[in-house]
């Protein structure tokens, strides 16, 4: 499709003799409908050309030619030069390319470059609780789009199967393993003796250091302690696995920690002699006092790695496996601290560095309860399958209550609630803390993932009931010059832009928030005309409409991981 953006920037540049990449990053999209469709900004200009921004403005106005099938007017507003595109050329070409392609706004804009993206990585035989789905479904909203976009994409689920807690576990199940049955129900049984060593260890520090012992000898290869871990793994895999199969989640690479344990060596190498690894208190440490932050502990007292040498060994693995041109590491703020070291660190390890300029950490807030946050340790916890499940029978209740007459119930309130629970995590800016409340994520009113699929359903209805989408050779724009239907047009023409946002700032949200706009905007549309009409030709216009409506929301949601019922 045309970019109406670089057409102005084209244009401008002529003017002003300035880079069109550099203008066309100046061009905004003006609030409200009567500032235009686009605005470019002059007051930067008014230092270097010694004149007022308004003066620049209407100079550049009289000297720029544009096409008026393209841009229909051009209209100045104090130091603003604003476009109106025209609406006609705009509405058939939005709509002819929805009838050209199944994937409306894919892009080749990634072609050959590679994105690896590290996210949920629950830990093994700990509860996949409330607190993993963040980074479970933004982690996989950002695959899709990533890959949608063209890039190629390897999702990598980097479980957390090595680590003290480990050497905690196998000590809890030496005293006290008989006493539970973990391979009927393991994740509960084993979160029963994580809690009950850990409260051992804050009793008696001797305890905590057989725990710390145990996880050494496991490092080792201690064939008692490895044949634990690889019971606990396992067990712990087939109960995560029912969680990603209500999901939906896939990834390409189950690497854990552990797969790393026989490439730290040469991390530990490496460092040593870059003459920047040290010695301190018995550990082994890279000082970043010099960029404002704590040691970096590569190697512990007792000569066990650390997570941050097992992020720096898959670091080193994945440059050398995936040639990425950016690696994601989607995990709470919390991790802030520990993901700038392992950064600055990483620039020891001799990479290119198209690799440590490409790592890069994006956080999110909190999932909070309304008690407050969560704790394994404590045993304050909200299971995701439980969460995933009640979910689903309390829309189940909703659907039987407003449409009992419906069919394939099962399968639909199974959409409607995980879809509402997606959608409840990708609704705002992800840095934000979330708290978990049920009214408002099953609300078909608001601005929720049910609300959306509701305006989808209702799409598939007026279609039937028109019966059918009409050829668009039947389809005269001229019906589609309305404020409303222009609305509509010139979102749907946004699509591709916003994907393109959502990489950019590795942001689903930007996308939950399009969707919603999108909804409300066809809402009005709706609630405003007639749609099945004795006009055949305002018809044609618009159902095709609703078609192309019905399009982009079933793509946008199945990006976000979200499916759409065709009835509720």
């Amino acid at each position: 499709m045309i970019n109406y953006k670089n057409v102005i920037a084209n244009e401008i540049a002529k003017v002003l003799k300035i880079d069109v990449t550099e203008i066309e990053k100046s061009i905004e999209k003006p609030k409200g409908v009567a500032n235009g469709d686009y605005a470019f900004p002059c007051f930067r200009l008014a230092k270097e050309l010694r004149k007022a921004p308004p003066m620049i403005a209407e100079d550049i106005k009289t000297k720029i030619e544009l096409d008026k099938k393209l841009i229909e007017n051009i209209e100045v507003v104090g130091g603003y030069i604003n476009f109106f595109v025209n609406k006609e050329n705009l509405a058939s070409e939005v709509l002819q390319n929805i009838s050209e392609t199944k994937e409306y706004g894919k892009s080749e804009i990634g072609k050959d470059k590679n994105i690896v993206i590290d996210y949920s990585a629950p830990n093994i035989a700990k509860p996949f609780h409330i607190g993993h789905l963040r980074s479970t479904v933004i982690g996989g909203a950002l695959y899709n789009i990533y890959k949608y976009l063209g890039y190629h994409v390897t999702g990598i689920n980097h479980l957390g199967d090595y680590g003290t807690q480990f050497g905690k576990l196998i000590e809890g199940y030496k005293r006290w393993g008989n006493e539970y049955n973990i391979d009927e129900n393991p994740i509960d049984e084993l979160t029963k003796i994580y809690i009950r060593i850990n409260q051992a260890c804050k009793e008696d520090e001797k305890i905590l250091e057989e725990c710390r012992n145990n996880f050494k000898k496991l490092e080792d290869g201690d064939p008692y302690c490895k044949e634990l871990w690889e019971k606990f793994k396992d067990l712990s895999l087939k109960e995560f696995k029912k969680v990603y199969d209500i999901l939906g989640s896939h990834f390409d690479s189950w690497n854990g920690e552990a797969f790393y344990s026989d490439k730290m060596p040469e991390i530990i190498q490496i460092l040593e002699k870059s003459g920047q690894l040290v010695e301190s208190e018995g550990a082994k440490i890279i000082d970043l006092e010099d960029k404002n932050m704590a040691p970096c502990i590569i190697e512990k007292s007792n000569g066990s790695t650390t997570y941050a040498t097992r992020d720096l060994a898959a670091i080193m693995y994945r440059a050398r496996t995936y040639d990425f041109d950016k690696a994601l590491y989607v995990t709470s703020y919390e991790q802030i601290l520990h993901f700038k070291q392992v950064f600055e660190v990483a620039k020891l390890l001799g990479l290119p560095e198209k690799y440590t300029n490409g790592l890069e950490h994006v956080p999110f807030g909190m999932v909070l309860t309304k008690d407050g946050k969560m704790s394994t340790r404590e045993g304050k916890v909200i299971k995701l399958e439980e969460l995933l499940n009640e979910a689903i029978q309390r829309a189940k209740k909703i659907i039987e209550e407003k449409n009992p007459e419906l069919e394939n119930k099962e399968e639909t309130a199974k959409k409607v609630g995980v879809g509402a629970v997606i959608f409840n995590d990708l609704a705002n800016s992800r840095v934000k803390d979330e708290i978990f409340d049920w009214d408002t994520i099953l609300n078909f009113q608001g601005e929720t993932g049910p609300y959306i699929q509701y305006t989808y359903v209702r799409t598939r209805s007026v279609i039937e009931k028109a019966g059918g989408v009409p050829d668009i050779k039947e389809v005269d724009v001229n019906y589609l010059l309305d404020d409303f239907s222009s609305r509509i047009i010139k979102l749907i023409y946004d699509f591709e832009e916003t994907l393109i946002q959502v990489t950019e700032k590795n942001e689903p949200s930007i996308l939950s928030r399009y969707l919603i706009d999108l909804a409300k905007a066809y809402s009005n549309f709706y609630n405003e005309n007639k749609i099945i009409s004795e006009d055949k030709n305002l018809q044609n216009a618009r159902v095709y409409l609703t078609y192309a409506v019905g399009t982009v929301l079933k793509i946008g949601a199945q990006l976000l991981g979200i499916e759409m019922p065709e009835k509720m």
